[in-house]
C-alpha cells in the first residue's frame, strides 16, 4: 500500500512541477516587474508570461522574501502562496491544483503551517475531488502524528501513514525548491550602490 500511496504522490506533484519547471527555462519569455535600494531588491515583485499572464506576484524587503508570494499556471489558475517573513517560509503555506472546479475555482491540494522555515502544526493534503488525502502535526519539525487515507478512503495503518508523510514532505521539498527557482531566476538587475554612484 505504500508503493501505491508514493506513487499517487509522484503523479500528484507532475503536472505542477511540469508547470513550474516550464517557469523557470527562458527568461526571455518573461516581464520582470521589481524595484531596488541600495543594491538589493525591495518592494512589489511581479513576473509575468509573455502572454502578459501574471505567473508570481510579491515583495522583497532589503532583497529578502517578505508577505505571501503567489504564482499561477500560464492558464491563470492560482497554484501556490508561500508565506516568508525576512527570506524564511512562515505562515500558512497553500497549494491548489492546476485546473478548476466545475465552477472554475482553484481546488485545494495542500495547506501547511511553517514556523521559522520549519512544519510546526497542521499539515493537510486532498485528493482532486475534495476527500482529505493526509493530515499530520508536526512540532518544530518533527513529526508527531499522522493520518493518511488512499483514494477509496480507506485508512493507512500507523507505519504506513508515517512513511507517506516522508515520502510527501520529500516531494513537497522538490516542488517548493522548483518555485523558489522560478524567482530566484526571474530577478531585475540590481546595481550596488557603490557601482551606481561611480556611474553618477
Amino acid at each position: 500500500m505504500v508503493g501505491e500511496a508514493a506513487q499517487l504522490n509522484v503523479r500528484r506533484w507532475l503536472g505542477l512541477l511540469t508547470l513550474a519547471a516550464a517557469a523557470s527555462a527562458g527568461a526571455q519569455d518573461y516581464a520582470i516587474e521589481g524595484s531596488c535600494r541600495d543594491g538589493a531588491l525591495h518592494g512589489a515583485y511581479e513576473l509575468r508570461g509573455g502572454n502578459g499572464q501574471v505567473r508570481v506576484v510579491g515583495a522583497f524587503a532589503r532583497g529578502k522574501r517578505t508577505g505571501s508570494f503567489l504564482f499561477w499556471s500560464s492558464s491563470g489558475t492560482r497554484i501556490a502562496q508561500l508565506p516568508f517573513d525576512d527570506d524564511i517560509l512562515s505562515g500558512t503555506l497553500a497549494l491548489w491544483y492546476s485546473t478548476g472546479d466545475r465552477r472554475g475555482e482553484a481546488r485545494p491540494k495542500l495547506e501547511a503551517a511553517y514556523v521559522a522555515g520549519k512544519l510546526h502544526g497542521r499539515k493537510r493534503s486532498w485528493y482532486p475531488d475534495g476527500q482529505l488525502r493526509a493530515e499530520y502535526r508536526y512540532d518544530q519539525g518533527a513529526l508527531i502524528e499522522a493520518r493518511a487515507f488512499g483514494e477509496s478512503g480507506t485508512a493507512f495503518g500507523p507505519a504506513e501513514a508515517r512513511a507517506q508523510a516522508a515520502t510527501d514532505l520529500a516531494a513537497d521539498d522538490r516542488f517548493y525548491t522548483t518555485l523558489d527557482d522560478i524567482v530566484r531566476t526571474h530577478r531585475p538587475p540590481c546595481a550596488p550602490a557603490s557601482d551606481r554612484l561611480e556611474r553618477s
